[in-house]
């Protein structure tokens, strides 16, 4: 499951809600900006830091992240990249602080001896998923974050739980409902976006995916052509999903009628891989 983008979305949408995880957030935790940063001599990506605003007296940087896998050197990398960061950007900042975030304590590495010094104080702060309590009981934003590490028979349920919290809260519900619906995907890989809006009880109309054909089909549908139209959208459609297509599906995409390619439009919500593409042609073709 490809947590690390659901994770970079929510924090580039939303940068304070890391702060919900912590005891002693700043109080200038909405003013701050999410970023990626690389740190050069030697080259390190960074993949989560929040940064004070500019416009303040320097303030605290915090870096964070989000581990799903067992890293037996995640500590040495984290703190090198922290540390040299810091001292490149040192007259930018007053201080830094780090949050690991873990969907249990199973998955820290076991060798944490090196590190206790900056472990055991308040600049390092670890955060488990599993341990944050009821999903019910937190905020919707970190119950997004929470639902990433539930089991298959528990997910459906929270989801749809936080999808009622955000409308009744209007918490930039098509924000949520959009991260939801990509969370849900990666943990059902098996199923379709049909098979998971019908499991969270929202309709395909809803979806931002779908939106943005609609807009585009509208866009283009005052061009002249409507058969050209509307191969150029499915082509690229497909190849924003899926890379660069085969020159045998773009010539057989391209003999389709006008009706089939509006078909080919709307089951391509559906399709998972490039190979659904190809059992669908294959499938008009008989």
């Amino acid at each position: 499951m490809r947590r690390d983008s659901i994770f970079y979305k929510l924090f580039q949408q939303y940068p304070s809600v890391l702060f919900q995880l912590l005891d002693k957030p700043p109080k200038n935790a909405d003013a701050y900006r999410f970023d990626s940063v690389a740190v050069k001599e030697p080259k390190f990506e960074i993949d989560g830091v929040f940064l004070p605003p500019e416009n303040q007296s320097p303030g605290t940087v915090y870096f964070c992240e989000v581990q799903f896998q067992r890293d037996e050197q995640l500590y040495e990398r984290v703190f090198a990249e922290s540390h040299l960061y810091f001292y490149r950007n040192r007259s930018r900042f007053s201080d830094w602080q780090a949050v690991i975030i873990y969907p249990s304590r199973n998955i820290e590495q076991s060798d944490i001896y090196p590190h206790r010094g900056l472990l055991n104080s308040e600049q390092i702060h670890r955060i488990y998923l599993d341990e944050l309590g009821d999903i019910q009981q937190l905020p919707v934003w970190v119950g997004l974050m929470v639902l990433t590490t539930l089991k298959e028979s528990q997910a459906p349920a929270a989801a749809r739980y936080l999808l009622t919290r955000s409308n009744q809260e209007n918490s930039s519900n098509e924000m949520i409902l959009e991260m939801i619906t990509t969370t849900m995907m990666y943990r059902f890989e098996n199923l379709t976006l049909r098979e998971v809006q019908v499991m969270l009880g929202i309709s395909l109309e809803r979806s931002r995916a779908y939106q943005e054909i609609k807009q585009e089909g509208r866009e283009e549908g005052r061009q002249e052509g409507r058969q050209e139209t509307a191969l150029n959208l499915v082509i690229r459609l497909l190849t924003k999903r899926f890379g660069e297509l085969p020159e045998e599906v773009i010539n057989n995409i391209a003999k389709l009628s006008l009706t089939n390619l509006e078909n080919l439009g709307e089951a391509l919500l559906d399709f998972t891989s490039l190979q659904d593409v190809q059992i669908w042609l294959s499938q008009l073709q008989d």
